[in-house]
């Protein structure tokens, strides 16, 4: 591959903050393309009672996160950073586990995607607390994702909730 970096970045920002801000960005990258693919697998995998509803309620999720990642990658660019979108590198550099679940019902899967979804916003919040300082611009993206995401959450955890307001695990 060519070089990683470009030797500028965005006004107002010096080129170790951009590279900084943009290394933050890829592995949201990787995070939210994993998502939507495991968002993807779940869309096709899910089976039982109000199968129809779930599988539907995940296309818009998916194709919302596809938005985000074309969203960070295009800041990264912005920034001198091409952005690596190649699974081999989404593999090698992240630090969460593999979606376990296959063909399984709505509650399984829905269960399982609240987890998901538990590490992604809460990584989404980390890195929002990384660049507030430097990049309120990326913070801006950051927080209008993670507000999306949040709302996805909800929806699949309405699915779960009881009446107590409890999410059974």
């Amino acid at each position: 591959m060519a070089s990683s970096k470009s030797n500028y970045t965005v006004p107002g920002l010096t080129l170790k903050d951009g590279h900084k801000v943009a290394k933050t960005l890829q592995m949201r990258i990787h995070a939210l393309n994993d998502l939507q693919l495991t968002l993807k697998h779940a869309h096709w995998n899910v089976v039982g009672r109000d199968f129809i509803g779930v599988h539907e309620m995940l296309d818009p999720q998916i194709n919302e996160v596809r938005g985000y990642i074309d969203a960070l990658a295009e800041r990264m660019a912005t920034m001198g950073v091409p952005p690596n979108g190649l699974p081999g590198a989404l593999v090698k550099e992240r630090t969460w586990e593999d979606y376990s679940l296959g063909r399984a019902t709505t509650t399984q899967h829905l269960t399982a995607l609240n987890e998901v979804y538990n590490g992604v916003i809460s990584s989404h919040r980390e890195a929002i607390a990384e660049v507030s300082d430097v990049d309120p611009i990326t913070e801006d993206i950051l927080i209008g994702q993670t507000a999306g995401l949040e709302l996805f959450q909800w929806f699949m955890r309405s699915h779960l909730e009881n009446t107590a307001g409890d999410i059974p695990k």
